[in-house]
């Protein structure tokens, strides 16, 4: 639609007010000059009529002696000096004494209309064109009585042209008079348009203010009651406003701070299928902007059909409702519970729904986690102890008595308790440094790593000896780092042991410690026999075992990497695994600089 053109109130009433003025002067001039028109004319007729009555009253003696010389004489005189045109005429209508001509050439008058009425006892006036004079004339008839006896009639008359020519003197003046009061009116309407208007276009200002979200001002307007009850009632209805937009945004700032602080992903639809809101955990598990998606149709948002099956199965349905599912971001498995339930307005009508997401991914996999490590110790611990009851019940049906027998089968259960205590003692080494981790009980004092690399190496180079391979150490000078010596050590020599059991006799295994990229790095390489990669994801998970029988063969407890990967995080660092299966491995630790 087009932007509304209308005129401002100042030029809505100010041409009202005006036309009407202009439109009452316009009237009362013509009703004046209406009025003074009829009242010249009133006028002229009782100005005639005195002048004939006066000059009747002299002419009855004349008349009587039929004295016209005295008659006509008297006409010219007396008209002359009272401006005005006498006739003087017998019963029969003959002219006798006429001011401008002579009489005895002028015709009758006895069919005038004034003189017919005049002959009949009745004063008469009428006005009509004069062929001697050749103008409009007024003129007015009274008889001469003498004895009640009509003797003769007098008639005057004067010019409507002078008499039209002072009206249009006083109707000129009416005009102009009426002219300077339609200024000195238009002025004044200007004025009082101005006066009635300022205060509204103030209010109207105001108004702009406030509809672009601005109530902080306050209207001060004079006037009218009925002006400042309005200019009243809109500073309290911004003052309600303002503390009401105050409120709501306040409220909304809680909720958006709510939803974005919430773990669980939420999503409000309305009753078309267009998002309402969505919170930062919903768009990073729907890989969406929160910005960009609002308005915008669900089907366009949600790309995955189970979730859009439960948001319309949610929208349909009266009681909330609950699923779990499985989605694929690319390759990457997730594990999804959604609650959905409608949305109601205050009226109790459905306006939508909202959908919770609850990403179990972690959850599923600590607790499949869970269950292999149950399966895992259960299994390490299931098999020493099988053989260690075995051979004591095999002692006990007499073979206790076959000395020879009896030694070996001691020395396989004193090798199976070992490595019960190997395993036990790993369990409790590594729950000790979980639980240390957590408590943030470990003291990290700034150390060179250099000297706990060449310990580590120290202390593996008998068995890597032993096993006719060699130990190698590479460093490029002091490497500063905050650590905790006995746990770092202890990392290490896991890393070296384990290089060193699944290396072939005749190798060698290297240990190298460097700065790269503002970091320490320390890397353990060997030529063994290398790890797929199907396996590198889980290397560092508990009882975790590539080859399981090569695995317990070479001894161990199956915890080491585990361990190895919980001391680099109380060192605020990571370990990395590289391996190319019958190349060999190496495994990376990364720590912070001191």
């Amino acid at each position: 639609m087009g932007k509304n053109r209308s005129l401002r109130l100042l030029w809505q009433i100010y041409p009202l007010f005006f036309m009407v003025t202009v439109v009452a002067i316009i009237a009362v001039s013509w009703y004046f000059s209406s009025a003074l028109k009829e009242f010249h004319h009133q006028d002229s007729v009782a100005s005639l009529r005195a002048r004939a009555e006066l000059i009747a009253f002299q002419v009855q003696n004349p008349i009587r002696t039929q004295s016209w010389d005295e008659l006509n004489q008297l006409c010219r005189e007396a008209g002359v000096k009272i401006s005005t045109r006498i006739t003087i005429l017998l019963p029969n209508g003959q002219v006798i004494g006429d001011t401008r001509e002579d009489p005895e050439r002028m015709e009758n008058h006895a069919a005038r209309p004034e003189i017919v009425e005049a002959l009949n006892g009745q004063v008469a006036n009428s006005s009509r064109f004069s062929r001697t004079l050749q103008k409009e004339m007024m003129y007015l008839a009274v008889p001469v009585l003498s004895a009640g006896t009509v003797v003769g009639v007098v008639r005057t008359a004067m010019s409507v042209d002078a008499v039209e020519a002072r009206i249009s003197v006083l109707r000129e003046r009416v005009v102009a008079g009426g002219m300077i009061v339609s200024l000195l009116v238009a002025l004044l309407s200007l004025a009082i348009s101005r006066r009635i208007s300022r205060p509204l276009e103030q209010i109207k200002q105001e108004a702009e203010r406030y509809a672009q979200g601005d109530f902080k001002h306050r209207l001060r307007v004079s006037g009218s009651s009925e002006i400042v009850t309005l200019a009243q009632a809109l500073n309290e209805m911004a003052a309600q406003l303002n503390d009401r937009i105050t409120t709501i945004d306040k409220q909304r700032n809680e909720q958006d701070s709510v939803l974005s602080s919430m773990v669980e992903g939420v999503i409000a639809i309305d009753s078309n299928q267009n998002v309402l809101r969505i919170n930062p955990a919903a768009a990073r598990l729907l890989d969406v902007d929160v910005q960009d998606v609002v308005g915008l149709s669900v089907q366009q948002v949600v790309r995955k059909a189970e979730l859009l099956d439960f948001i319309t199965n949610t929208m349909g349905s009266e009681l909330a409702i609950e699923e779990d599912m499985v989605l694929f971001s690319g390759e990457t498995e997730m594990c999804i519970q959604a609650h959905g339930t409608m949305l109601r307005g205050s009226n109790g009508k459905s306006i939508g729904a909202l959908v919770v997401f609850n990403d179990l991914t972690r959850m599923r996999r600590l607790e499949t986690m869970r269950r292999d490590f149950v399966a895992n110790v259960s299994h390490e611990l299931k098999t020493p102890i099988t053989a260690i009851k075995g051979f004591v019940e095999t002692l006990l049906d007499g073979a206790l008595d076959d000395r020879q027998n009896s030694e070996d089968f001691l020395h396989i259960i004193e090798r199976q308790v070992e490595r019960l205590s190997i395993i036990i003692e790993d369990l409790m080494s590594l729950s000790r440094i979980e639980q240390g981790e957590e408590k943030q009980n470990f003291e990290l004092e700034s150390g060179n790593l250099v000297t706990i690399v060449d310990e580590a190496i120290n202390d593996c180079s008998m068995l890597a000896t032993q096993m006719g391979i060699t130990l190698e150490g590479a460093n490029s000078g002091p490497v500063s780092v905050a650590l905790n010596g006995a746990l770092l050590e202890q990392a290490l020599t896991n890393l070296i042991d384990n290089a060193l059991k699944y290396s072939a006799e005749g190798t060698s295994v290297l240990v190298s410690c460097i700065k790269r990229d503002g970091m320490a790095e320390v890397r353990v390489v060997d030529h063994g026999c290398g790890i797929e990669a199907e396996h590198l994801p889980r290397l560092f998970e508990r009882f975790y075992r590539v080859d399981k029988a090569r695995s317990r063969k070479a001894g161990g407890s199956g915890l080491g990497l585990a361990i190895v990967k919980h001391i680099v995080q109380i060192h605020h660092g990571d370990v990395e695994v590289k391996s190319v299966h019958g190349q060999g491995s190496q495994f990376i630790i990364r720590l912070p600089l001191a």
